[in-house]
C-alpha cells in the first residue's frame, strides 16, 4: 500500500492509493482531521471519497428512464451498495509534486462505469481537494459525489453549518421521513455542540459552507458549486466498540440521501457517456 506526503507551508497532508482516502491532515504538529490508522481500510481513515454517489440506495435499486437497476451489497456488514467503489479500491498515481497528487481510478463492471481523478492541493492555510467522475457507461445515469471526513471532537467542540430541515434515519440506516423544523439539538444553524449519543442524518438547504471550532484553532470548510447537503454522523459505544465521542463526521454531498428515488433523481447530475461531473471541497486553518 503505497503512502504519499504532500507538504506546504505549516500543512501536511498524507494520502493512500488503497481508497483514495486521506490517512492524516496536520497544520504543524495539529490534527485538523482524525488520524487515520493505514489500516487500507476507508472508514478508519481520516477522509475517503464518495462516488459515484454517497450514502444508500433503498431497495438497493432504482428506475430511471424507463429502466430498472439493482445494485449488489458491496460491504460484508451492510445490505446496501453503500458510498459507491472508489473507498474500497486501489487509486493509481497520476502526478506528485511536494504540495500536489492526482490519483485516478477506474470501475468498469456494475450499474455504473466510470473514472474517476481526485486532485489534492495544499496551500499555506488549506487544502482543496477535487473530485472528478467521467461516464464510461453505455447509458445516461444520475451521478453524485461528496466525501466522508473524520474530525477530532471533543467537549469544546462546535460547528455551524446552515440547514432548513432534515430527514430522519429509519431501518437499516436509510434516510426516512423529511422534517422542515430542525431539534435544538440538530440545530447547527449558530455554533453548537455536538450531541453526546447516536447521529446519522441528512441535512437540507445548505450553502456549502461550514465552520468547525476546535480548542485554539478552527476549520471551514466550503464546496464549489456548493453542496446542496450534508451528513452528520456521530456514533456509539453500543454500536462501536471502542468509541470514546472523539470524532465526528461532516459529510458534503452534492445531492440528497436517496435521490435516486426522487423525481429526476433530485440532485443527482445525469451525465451521458464521457460526460463529466466535478466537486471541490476545501478545508482551510484558522489560527
Amino acid at each position: 500500500m503505497a503512502l504519499f506526503t504532500l507538504q506546504q507551508g505549516p500543512l501536511r497532508l498524507l494520502v493512500s492509493e488503497s481508497g483514495g482516502v486521506i490517512e492524516g491532515f496536520w497544520h504543524q504538529d495539529i490534527p485538523l482531521l482524525r488520524p487515520g490508522r493505514q489500516s487500507g481500510v476507508a472508514v478508519e481513515s481520516s477522509c475517503f471519497p464518495l462516488v459515484p454517489f454517497g450514502n444508500r440506495v433503498s431497495g438497493n435499486g432504482f428506475q430511471w428512464q424507463g429502466k430498472s437497476y439493482q445494485f449488489s451489497p458491496n460491504v460484508d456488514w451492510d445490505s446496501h451498495y453503500l458510498h459507491g467503489d472508489g473507498w474500497l479500491n486501489l487509486w493509481q498515481l497520476n502526478e506528485k509534486t511536494p504540495s500536489s497528487l492526482s490519483l485516478a481510478y477506474r470501475q468498469c463492471s456494475g450499474v455504473y462505469r466510470y473514472r474517476a481523478q481526485q486532485h489534492f492541493q495544499l496551500s499555506d492555510s488549506a487544502l482543496s481537494v477535487t473530485l472528478t467522475v467521467t461516464s464510461e457507461s453505455d447509458e445516461t445515469l444520475p451521478f453524485g459525489l461528496g466525501w466522508h471526513p473524520y474530525f477530532p471532537l471533543s467537549e469544546d467542540t462546535r460547528i455551524e453549518a446552515p440547514a432548513c430541515g432534515y430527514w430522519l434515519e429509519r431501518e437499516q440506516w436509510l434516510a426516512g421521513e423529511y422534517q422542515d423544523a430542525l431539534p435544538a439539538a440538530l440545530d447547527f444553524n449558530h455554533p453548537a455542540p455536538l450531541p453526546r449519543q447516536w447521529v446519522n442524518n441528512g441535512f437540507a438547504g445548505w450553502d456549502g459552507k461550514a465552520s468547525i471550532r476546535q480548542p485554539g484553532y478552527g476549520l471551514r470548510m466550503h464546496t464549489e458549486p456548493a453542496a446542496p447537503c450534508y451528513f452528520i454522523f456521530v456514533s456509539d459505544p453500543a454500536f462501536d466498540k471502542g468509541y470514546a465521542f472523539d470524532f465526528f463526521c461532516l459529510e458534503p454531498m452534492s445531492h440528497a440521501p436517496d435521490d435516486h428515488h426522487r423525481p429526476q433523481a433530485g440532485k443527482l447530475v445525469a451525465l451521458k457517456p464521457g460526460e463529466s461531473l466535478s466537486q471541490t471541497m476545501v478545508l482551510e486553518f484558522v489560527p
